[in-house]
């Protein structure tokens, strides 16, 4: 693990939020309200209530896999990573639970305008994410031990999150509620979708940068993730197969939907995306995956916005 050093109370706890993960919540969410700029359904109230939401949940999560992590065992001194509040002993289990329970507790006080105007819907999308973040490491068969972690974020964090957000905008702007007790038609499109497998696919690159630094420690814990149970060649693979399912889906939007080429934008992070490839494909140890797990949330926060502000041109023009 990180040498953990002398820190505040304070830093403690930002350690525990965790704001290198903070793009992964928000960026599908800046995607979401690009398409509906494009569309001609952006709603700002429900689009802000969208991101808070999602970013209580995230850090809701980070609190739970910090929490069950130390508990089973997954988090050891031999550890790469960032420092974990839990194992490291900087803040007792104890606190990081409760902490965990409020910030879900405040995602379901926020959700509740989200509810009124999504309806069931939402309901089921917001008791599942928070149930999908307990138990991927918590509970009796945390998934995340057992290879469905990258699943999990690829559809959270990728497609419901992006239609997600659309579709409580959707709602409100096609005059489809309050309270629908399914989805009306029009609220979810194959173009959020399409959008949400982009977000997706660089939400789950983020993790695997994480499991292919964590391997030998997660391995030796019995925590089986994608990069344990394929190994590095495999996990680089996907990583690359990630990056080329998110350039791919601008191009299919401008091509096969008619969108503007402005969002091609999205090709100027591109060399960003290269660098960072480069070192998964070449890199094992913490000193360098720590600095492209980072640069990796950045790449997903910069092409989040070029890709809404790419869509949201075409609207300002």
């Amino acid at each position: 693990m990180t040498a953990t050093v002398e820190m505040s109370r304070r830093e403690a706890w930002l350690a525990a939020v965790r704001p290198q993960t903070l793009p992964a919540g928000a960026a599908p969410v800046a995607m979401g309200v690009g398409l509906a700029l494009a569309d001609d359904v952006f709603e700002p109230v429900p689009a802000l209530a969208a991101l808070v939401g999602a970013l209580l949940i995230q850090i809701g999560t980070n609190f739970a896999n910090d929490y069950y992590d130390a508990i089973k065992g997954a988090d050891t001194e031999a550890r790469e990573g960032f420092t974990r509040v839990t194992a490291s002993g900087l803040i007792e289990p104890g606190q990081v639970r409760r902490a965990m329970a409020a910030t879900y507790a405040l995602a379901l006080v926020v959700g509740v305008s989200l509810v009124y105007v999504g309806g069931l819907p939402i309901v089921l999308v917001g008791l599942s994410s928070i149930l999908a973040g307990l138990l991927y490491t918590g509970g009796p068969y945390p998934y995340g031990y057992y290879g469905l972690g990258d699943l999990f974020v690829f559809v959270y964090f990728g497609l419901i999150a992006v239609a997600g957000t659309y579709y409580v905008q959707a709602v409100v702007a096609l005059g489809a509620g309050p309270l629908p007790l399914w989805v009306p038609a029009g609220t979810v499109t194959p173009e959020a979708v399409l959008a949400g497998a982009a977000a997706g696919a660089l939400a789950t690159a983020v993790l695997v940068v994480n499991n292919v630094r964590d391997r030998e420690t997660d391995r030796a814990a019995g925590k089986r993730t994608i990069a344990v149970i394929v190994g590095y060649r495999w996990s680089r693979l996907e990583f690359v197969a990630l990056l080329a399912v998110a350039y791919a889906v601008p191009v299919a939007l401008w091509l096969g939907f008619g969108y503007t080429p402005a969002v091609l934008a999205v090709f100027l992070t591109l060399p960003l995306a290269v660098q960072v490839a480069r070192v998964v494909s070449t890199r094992t140890d913490g000193a360098a995956l720590n600095p492209a797990l980072e640069r990796t949330g950045q790449l997903l926060a910069i092409y989040a916005v070029l890709f809404a502000a790419g869509l949201a041109s075409a609207v300002i023009v």
